[in-house]
């Protein structure tokens, strides 16, 4: 099967100039990128270092996968963000899944031998948010199957044809929840390996933790909301909608 590496970039200087030759020789048939509007040189490093490089005309990383997509040719695809939060020598783990005949092959934070970047820290919230957020996916769309364990990181691989048959629609960051609910409902074949997510190199974190938190609470009621009108599953979903907003309730700031 053919590959393609996706690199993800926006301002991301630092982690290219670190990570790009560190990249596994001969890691894919084809390697190309697909750009934000970078204004601090990761785009005329990438092109000197003769890797192609796409424009989005629309901002969003649910954006970026579709452009690489479109701009590629491989039958298998691994997204790639060189931040260093992900780990280059990864990347050919989540080929040979693709190619061992996983549908969508992720790079979990949560499995054994894994690590989180929140690992260490006393109130891991963003690590909560997401086992909490993969909790639910699995309880109401993956039941009777393998537990999927890291439903949202974004370092992970896909077959084109599972691509083009889930058809994401996200501009932002749900567009990995999207997917992974999405081969949930279809029964596709999901594969994790275990990643020791590291420290970012230099930028800035493009998603902010209580807009991004917020925007993922919105679209997982709409995947609920979507299915309630087909009826799938009903009271299961009444249930955990009923508990999420008790839990609001109860746990949201009060003013007196």
């Amino acid at each position: 099967m053919t590959r393609t590496l996706v690199i993800l970039t926006f301002n991301e200087i630092d982690g290219v100039r670190a990570l790009i030759p560190a990249l596994p020789h001969d890691v894919a048939d084809e390697v190309l990128a697909v750009d934000g509007g970078s204004v601090d040189g990761t785009r005329e490093f990438l092109l000197e270092h003769n890797i192609p490089v796409y424009e989005q005309t629309r901002r969003g990383r649910g954006e970026a996968f579709r452009v690489g997509v479109a701009n590629s040719k491989g039958e298998t695809i691994v997204f790639f963000s060189p931040d260093g939060n992900e780990d280059p020598q990864d990347i050919p783990h989540l080929f040979a899944a693709l190619e061992a005949g996983a549908d969508i092959a992720i790079a979990s934070r949560f499995l054994p031998g894994a690590r989180n970047e929140e690992d260490d820290v006393i109130l891991p919230l963003r690590k909560w948010v997401n086992q909490a957020f993969t909790l639910l996916a699995n309880l109401i769309w993956n039941r009777g199957r393998p537990w999927v364990t890291d439903t949202i990181n974004g370092f992970r691989g896909v077959r084109r044809q599972a691509f083009n048959q889930l058809a994401p629609g996200s501009l932002g960051y749900t567009i990995e929840y999207e997917l992974t609910i999405g081969a949930m409902r279809s029964k596709m074949k999901i594969v994790e390996i275990p990643t020791i997510e590291g420290q970012r190199i230099g930028g800035e974190t493009k998603g902010a933790s209580w807009p991004t938190g917020v925007k993922f609470l919105r679209f997982f009621l709409e995947e609920i909301r979507r299915d309630l009108q087909h009826q799938t599953y009903f009271w299961p979903y009444v249930v955990i909608v009923a508990a999420l907003l008790s839990g609001w309730v109860l746990l949201r700031p009060r003013r007196y």
